[in-house]
């Protein structure tokens, strides 16, 4: 074949690779304004706070991450420990600079001890914990209690390590 037996006998070969690149260059310009244009819809969608990661002020996750969820009692007691006041202190803080949220205080017990024995005992634990709380200023209608006994245990297991970890309040966003 010719040439100029070619069905568009007016196109050079040159002229081909011109209307071709300018196609390419054509879909990748197209390409990179879409990619831009993608950027600036992403950071406007999240926010000035985009770049920052982490908890949702006042959500649980930000509760347990700069507070703490929980205090430890010891053996059969619900006093609390220098430890937990600390805790409790830094939640009834914690509770101040968000006071739309409402906490829960479950109390809990390890596995010793009978049902209703625990269900007392964690129901003491969880009052105790609140009453601290409410002393630090923390409105009382704002918190809740409710006792597990043993039924929701934080570890498994027979020995004083676990046991420990179940000898607990665990305080909840609600």
């Amino acid at each position: 074949m010719t040439p100029a037996s070619l069905p568009f006998p007016d196109v050079t070969l040159n002229q081909g690779r011109s209307d071709m690149n300018s196609k390419i260059l054509g879909a990748l310009a197209a390409v990179a304004l879409l990619a831009a244009c993608a950027d600036k819809n992403t950071g406007a969608s999240t926010g000035a706070g985009a770049a920052t990661s982490g908890p949702v002020p006042g959500s649980q996750e930000d509760l347990v991450a700069n507070v703490g969820d929980r205090v430890f009692f010891d053996f059969d007691r619900s006093t609390l420990k220098s430890d937990a006041q600390a805790t409790l202190d830094r939640q009834s803080g914690w509770l101040a600079k968000y006071p739309q949220v409402n906490v829960q205080l479950a109390g809990n017990c390890d596995d010793r001890g009978t049902e209703e024995y625990n269900l007392a005992l964690g129901q003491r634990r969880a009052n105790s914990s609140r009453d601290y709380l409410v002393a630090r200023g923390v409105a009382g209608s704002r918190i809740s209690t409710i006792s597990y006994g043993k039924d929701r245990p934080t570890a498994l297991g027979d020995n004083e390590q676990a046991w420990a970890q179940n000898r607990n309040t665990i305080t909840s966003v609600r």
